[in-house]
């Protein structure tokens, strides 16, 4: 079983122009379709976002999976005061140390301890802000010849990546049939690239 990386936020309109494409709908329901599709074949690994890890969980619950085989959940204790109440329900939460009174050493410590994780073999990217960006770039360094999917319809950075790398084709831009082109890629990842 091989873990894959997932990178994605719901762009908020206080920081830079990610907002402008992203539709949040189409991230909550991008999000869902990828752990409906994957979650029994391979591990989900996350860095804590206080609006995914609630829509990590509940999807957790409503599909029945074991949280401790299923996700793996980091976690910077910068935020330790600010951790949503759904952490307490992930068994299997890693703790990255702080970088005293710095908030971006201490996201890029956790960044780098959770993506130079050997057993990853693909990432996906939804919605999302430079935090999107700044993953898909140590995800490739670490991980250079892994499987990356940069899902574009819902807008935000994931757009971006998808644009400025070549991921997917023009007709992908607009395609919200997220069931199939989970499928797709991650059966063609199967055998191929993940091991």
């Amino acid at each position: 079983m091989g873990a894959i990386f997932l990178s994605a936020s719901v762009p908020t309109t206080n920081r830079g122009t990610y907002h402008e494409t992203a539709n949040p709908f189409l991230i909550q329901c991008a999000v869902r379709e990828l752990l409906l599709t994957v979650i029994r074949q391979h591990k989900i690994i996350w860095g804590g976002h206080p609006a995914i890890t609630p829509m990590l969980w509940s999807i957790c619950e409503d599909l029945g999976v074991d949280y401790a085989q299923a996700v793996v959940l980091y976690q910077s204790k910068f935020f330790a005061d600010d951790y949503p109440e759904e952490n307490r329900q992930f068994g299997n939460v890693i703790f990255t140390d702080a970088i005293a009174g710095d908030r971006e050493a201490s996201v890029l410590h956790m960044r780098k301890q959770m993506l130079s994780r050997p057993d990853l073999t693909g990432a996906v990217f939804i919605g999302g802000m430079e935090g999107v960006e700044t993953e898909h770039a140590i995800f490739k360094y670490y991980h250079p010849q892994a499987s990356v999917l940069a899902v574009p319809s819902p807008g935000g950075a994931a757009l971006t990546l998808a644009l400025d790398h070549g991921y997917g084709t023009q007709a992908d831009l607009a395609d919200i049939d997220f069931a199939r082109l989970f499928h797709t890629h991650f059966s063609y990842s199967d055998r191929h690239a993940i091991q």
